[in-house]
Protein backbone atom coordinates (compact mmCIF):
# COMPACT_ATOMS: atom_id res chain seq x y z
CA UNK A 1 0.00 0.00 0.00
CA UNK A 2 0.85 3.42 -0.79
CA UNK A 3 0.29 6.50 1.64
CA UNK A 4 0.23 9.95 -0.30
CA UNK A 5 1.56 12.94 1.64
CA UNK A 6 0.70 16.10 0.70
CA UNK A 7 3.77 18.64 2.54
CA UNK A 8 1.37 21.85 2.89
CA UNK A 9 3.79 22.99 6.15
CA UNK A 10 5.42 25.82 4.33
CA UNK A 11 4.57 29.42 5.73
CA UNK A 12 4.06 30.64 1.84
CA UNK A 13 6.10 34.31 2.47
CA UNK A 14 6.55 34.49 -1.52
CA UNK A 15 2.94 33.43 -2.49
CA UNK A 16 2.44 36.43 0.64
CA UNK A 17 -0.81 34.55 2.37
CA UNK A 18 -2.03 31.05 3.24
CA UNK A 19 -0.71 29.29 -0.24
CA UNK A 20 -2.89 25.79 0.62
CA UNK A 21 -6.05 27.82 0.50
CA UNK A 22 -5.62 29.65 -3.07
CA UNK A 23 -7.97 28.82 -5.46
CA UNK A 24 -7.17 27.53 -8.82
CA UNK A 25 -10.40 26.66 -11.65
CA UNK A 26 -12.83 26.88 -8.23
CA UNK A 27 -10.55 24.42 -6.13
CA UNK A 28 -7.96 25.38 -3.48
CA UNK A 29 -4.77 24.05 -4.23
CA UNK A 30 -4.53 21.93 -1.18
CA UNK A 31 -7.89 20.06 -2.35
CA UNK A 32 -6.68 19.76 -5.67
CA UNK A 33 -3.23 18.19 -4.44
CA UNK A 34 -4.98 15.66 -2.07
CA UNK A 35 -7.63 14.24 -5.30
CA UNK A 36 -4.36 14.53 -7.06
CA UNK A 37 -2.70 11.67 -4.59
CA UNK A 38 -5.63 9.84 -3.82
CA UNK A 39 -5.87 8.75 -7.26
CA UNK A 40 -2.81 6.71 -6.69
CA UNK A 41 -2.70 6.16 -3.10
CA UNK A 42 -4.46 3.59 -0.75
CA UNK A 43 -4.71 6.90 1.87
CA UNK A 44 -3.84 10.24 1.84
CA UNK A 45 -2.52 12.38 4.92
CA UNK A 46 -1.19 16.06 4.82
CA UNK A 47 1.90 16.83 6.41
CA UNK A 48 1.95 20.10 8.54
CA UNK A 49 -1.35 21.61 8.79
CA UNK A 50 -4.00 21.39 11.57
CA UNK A 51 -7.02 21.32 9.12
CA UNK A 52 -7.64 19.94 5.66
CA UNK A 53 -10.13 19.77 3.10
CA UNK A 54 -13.62 18.49 3.88
CA UNK A 55 -13.48 19.62 6.95
CA UNK A 56 -11.04 16.72 8.32
CA UNK A 57 -11.95 14.27 6.19
CA UNK A 58 -8.38 14.36 5.55
CA UNK A 59 -6.39 13.18 8.39
CA UNK A 60 -3.46 15.95 9.48
CA UNK A 61 -0.33 14.99 10.47
CA UNK A 62 2.82 17.06 12.05
CA UNK A 63 5.64 17.57 10.59
CA UNK A 64 8.84 16.00 12.19
CA UNK A 65 10.42 16.34 14.53
CA UNK A 66 9.00 19.88 14.57
CA UNK A 67 7.43 22.82 12.39
CA UNK A 68 9.81 24.96 10.69
CA UNK A 69 12.04 21.73 9.22
CA UNK A 70 11.03 22.51 5.15
CA UNK A 71 10.07 19.98 3.18
CA UNK A 72 11.87 17.03 4.79
CA UNK A 73 9.84 17.57 8.02
CA UNK A 74 7.05 16.74 6.16
CA UNK A 75 8.90 13.44 4.39
CA UNK A 76 10.10 12.44 8.43
CA UNK A 77 6.36 12.90 9.30
CA UNK A 78 4.83 11.23 6.44
CA UNK A 79 7.39 8.07 6.42
CA UNK A 80 6.79 7.53 10.13
CA UNK A 81 3.08 7.93 9.57
CA UNK A 82 3.49 5.09 6.89
CA UNK A 83 5.59 2.61 8.82
CA UNK A 84 3.14 2.82 11.60
CA UNK A 85 0.51 2.22 9.88
CA UNK A 86 1.52 -0.35 7.64
CA UNK A 87 1.97 1.01 4.53
CA UNK A 88 5.19 -0.07 2.04
CA UNK A 89 6.09 3.02 0.86
CA UNK A 90 4.96 7.16 0.10
CA UNK A 91 4.05 9.01 -2.62
CA UNK A 92 5.01 13.21 -2.04
CA UNK A 93 3.75 16.07 -3.72
CA UNK A 94 4.17 20.11 -2.40
CA UNK A 95 0.85 21.70 -1.68
CA UNK A 96 1.88 23.97 -4.75
CA UNK A 97 2.32 21.62 -7.32
CA UNK A 98 -0.65 21.93 -9.58
CA UNK A 99 -0.91 19.37 -12.44
CA UNK A 100 0.36 16.16 -11.28
CA UNK A 101 0.62 13.75 -14.24
CA UNK A 102 -1.71 10.71 -14.66
CA UNK A 103 0.96 8.43 -14.28
CA UNK A 104 2.82 9.67 -11.41
CA UNK A 105 3.43 6.97 -9.37
CA UNK A 106 4.27 4.19 -12.70
CA UNK A 107 6.85 7.15 -13.25
CA UNK A 108 8.25 7.41 -9.73
CA UNK A 109 8.16 3.60 -9.31
CA UNK A 110 9.87 1.49 -8.15
CA UNK A 111 11.28 3.96 -5.07
CA UNK A 112 12.97 5.69 -4.43
CA UNK A 113 12.61 7.97 -7.29
CA UNK A 114 12.12 12.02 -7.35
CA UNK A 115 11.20 14.13 -10.21
CA UNK A 116 14.23 16.70 -10.55
CA UNK A 117 12.76 19.56 -11.54
CA UNK A 118 10.68 19.77 -8.14
CA UNK A 119 12.12 16.65 -6.11
CA UNK A 120 9.24 17.31 -3.43
CA UNK A 121 7.42 14.97 -5.81
CA UNK A 122 8.53 11.63 -4.89
CA UNK A 123 8.15 8.04 -3.89
CA UNK A 124 10.09 7.08 -0.70
CA UNK A 125 10.41 3.32 0.28
CA UNK A 126 10.02 2.78 4.17
CA UNK A 127 13.29 2.02 4.97
CA UNK A 128 13.94 5.92 3.86
CA UNK A 129 12.38 6.88 7.28
CA UNK A 130 15.46 6.51 9.56
CA UNK A 131 17.81 8.24 6.47
CA UNK A 132 15.58 11.17 6.53
CA UNK A 133 15.37 11.15 10.66
CA UNK A 134 19.10 11.03 10.60
CA UNK A 135 19.44 13.54 7.86
CA UNK A 136 17.21 16.02 10.44
CA UNK A 137 18.88 15.26 13.30
CA UNK A 138 22.80 16.31 11.87
CA UNK A 139 24.53 19.59 11.57
CA UNK A 140 24.70 18.70 7.62
CA UNK A 141 22.37 19.99 5.04
CA UNK A 142 18.64 19.40 5.10
CA UNK A 143 17.76 19.56 1.60
CA UNK A 144 15.44 17.17 -0.38
CA UNK A 145 18.54 16.87 -2.66
CA UNK A 146 20.59 15.48 0.44
CA UNK A 147 17.93 13.47 1.02
CA UNK A 148 17.51 12.01 -2.56
CA UNK A 149 21.30 11.46 -2.18
CA UNK A 150 21.17 9.50 0.61
CA UNK A 151 18.75 7.47 0.09
CA UNK A 152 20.08 6.54 -3.49
CA UNK A 153 16.83 8.04 -4.93
CA UNK A 154 16.76 8.29 -8.67
CA UNK A 155 16.33 12.14 -10.57
CA UNK A 156 13.86 11.85 -13.37
CA UNK A 157 12.22 14.17 -15.85
CA UNK A 158 8.03 14.30 -16.88
CA UNK A 159 7.78 15.37 -20.05
CA UNK A 160 4.36 16.08 -18.62
CA UNK A 161 6.23 18.34 -15.52
CA UNK A 162 3.84 19.93 -13.28
CA UNK A 163 3.76 23.72 -12.71
CA UNK A 164 4.81 24.98 -8.99
CA UNK A 165 3.17 27.38 -7.81
CA UNK A 166 4.94 29.70 -5.79
CA UNK A 167 3.43 33.54 -6.18
CA UNK A 168 0.05 35.02 -7.12
CA UNK A 169 1.45 35.65 -10.96
CA UNK A 170 2.46 31.46 -10.77
CA UNK A 171 -1.27 31.05 -10.14
CA UNK A 172 -2.37 33.62 -12.57
CA UNK A 173 -0.05 32.26 -15.18
CA UNK A 174 -1.73 28.66 -14.48
CA UNK A 175 -5.17 30.05 -14.77
CA UNK A 176 -4.40 31.51 -18.21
Amino acid sequence: MILGVVLAGGQSTRFGSDKALAKLDGQTLLARAVAALSASCSKVVIAGREAGPAQGAVECIPDWPRANMGPLGGIAAGLRHARDHGFGSVLSCGVDSAGLPADLITLLSPAPAYLENQPVIGHWPIDAASIVEALLQSEGRHSMIAFATAANARGLQSANAPANINTPADLAAMEQ
